[in-house]
C-alpha cells in the first residue's frame, strides 16, 4: 500500500513532535510542516527532511492527510478549510472553541467522506488497552490528572486543557447519558481555572469524580474504577492496569494482578489515523467523541463559574 502524503499543521511543542514519529513511521510520507513562525518552521522541516510553508493554504493539493496543532481558535476555521478540499484530518484536542463549531466541521467531514480523528492522546496508552475483558459495569470512578504549573496550556481552562482527556475516557468507558454535573473550581496563577473538581452523574447509576491541576507538586496520572466484582486502578505514567478481584462469594479472597503495557501513545495514535486513511474506516477517536467531550467539558466551566460567583 502506498504511503499517505502527509503534513503538520503548527510545530509548537506538540506538533514537532508530530511531524518528528510522521518522519519515522513507514507508511507516512511526510510532505511538509507548515507554521507561521518562520524560523520555527524551517528548523523544524530541516529536522524531519521535509518543506516548510507559512500558510496552511499552501500546502493544500499536495498532502492527502494533515495533523493539525495549533490554537484551539484556529482549530474551525483551519479544519474546515482541508475538509472542503478533501483532506483527512487529525485535529488536536479540544475539538474547537464552541459546540457549534464541532457541529459544523463533523457535518462537513461526513458530507466531504473525508477521516476526522481527534487527538484524545490517552485513548492510546497501554493502560487503557489492557482493560479489554475487565471492566464490566462500573458504579464508581474517580480520576486524577494532576501537573505542576509549567505556564503551558493557559491560554485555556484547566477543563479544556487537561480535564477533558478524562472526560473523553469516562464517556466512553460508561456509555451512559449523564444525569446532573457538579462542580469547583479556581484560577490561581493564570487568568483561567488552573484546578478544577467534577462530579458527573450518569442515569445507569454510575458516578464520576474527575480531579485536575496544573498547580500540584508532582504529576499524576491515575484512574480508579469500582465495580460488583471489581477495585481496578489505571496509571497512565506507568502504563499498568492493576486489578483486585474477589474471589467466589463473600470475603473469601482475592486476586491481585498487574498488567503493564507500554507503547507510545502518541505514535499509536498517528498509525491509528494513517490506518484509518488507508482503509477509510472510522477513527478510534472521532470528530463526534471530540464534540460530545468538549459539550461535557463547557458545561463544567459553565457549572464552575455558577459557583464560583457565590463565593465571591
Amino acid at each position: 500500500m502506498e504511503r499517505v502524503k502527509v503534513g503538520v499543521v503548527g510545530v509548537g511543542y506538540l506538533g514537532k513532535i508530530h511531524a518528528e514519529k510522521y518522519a519515522r513511521i513507514p507508511e507516512a510520507e511526510l510532505i511538509g510542516v507548515v507554521d507561521i513562525d518562520k524560523d520555527r518552521c524551517r528548523e523544524v522541516a530541516a529536522r524531519t527532511n521535509c518543506r516548510p510553508f507559512y500558510q496552511h493554504l499552501d500546502i493544500l493539493g499536495q498532502v492527502e492527510a494533515v495533523s493539525i496543532a495549533v490554537p484551539t481558535l484556529s482549530h474551525y476555521q483551519i479544519a474546515k478549510d482541508f475538509f472542503l478540499a478533501g483532506v483527512d484530518v487529525l485535529l488536536e484536542k479540544p475539538i474547537t472553541s464552541t459546540v457549534q463549531e464541532a457541529g459544523e466541521l463533523n457535518a462537513l467531514a461526513q458530507e466531504r467522506g473525508v477521516v476526522f480523528q481527534v487527538g484524545h492522546l490517552e485513548r492510546f496508552n497501554g493502560a487503557l488497552a489492557a482493560m479489554n475483558g475487565v471492566l464490566k459495569r462500573p458504579f464508581l470512578i474517580e480520576s486524577y490528572r494532576l501537573s505542576p504549573f509549567t505556564g503551558r496550556g493557559t491560554d485555556v481552562d484547566i477543563v479544556l486543557d487537561l480535564m477533558i482527556h478524562d472526560i473523553d475516557i469516562i464517556l466512553n468507558l460508561v456509555g451512559s447519558e449523564i444525569e446532573g454535573i457538579e462542580a469547583i473550581g479556581m484560577p490561581f496563577f493564570s487568568s483561567q481555572n488552573d484546578v478544577a473538581h467534577a462530579r458527573i452523574a450518569f442515569k445507569d447509576g454510575c458516578v464520576a469524580n474527575i480531579s485536575a491541576s496544573r498547580i500540584a507538586q508532582e504529576r499524576l496520572r491515575k484512574m480508579v474504577i469500582l465495580q460488583r466484582d471489581a477495585h481496578i486502578v489505571v496509571d497512565y505514567l506507568k502504563q499498568s492496569l492493576l486489578e483486585t478481584r474477589k474471589e467466589g462469594k463473600g470475603t473469601g479472597g482475592i486476586t491481585v494482578a498487574e498488567e503493564v503495557r507500554e507503547n507510545d501513545p502518541l505514535e499509536m495514535e498517528l498509525r491509528a489515523f494513517l490506518h484509518s486513511v488507508q482503509e477509510r474506516t472510522t477513527p478510534v477517536v472521532s470528530g463526534e467523541d471530540g464534540q460530545r467531550a468538549l459539550e461535557v467539558a463547557l458545561q463544567i466551566v459553565d457549572v464552575i463559574g455558577k459557583s464560583m460567583k457565590r463565593w465571591r
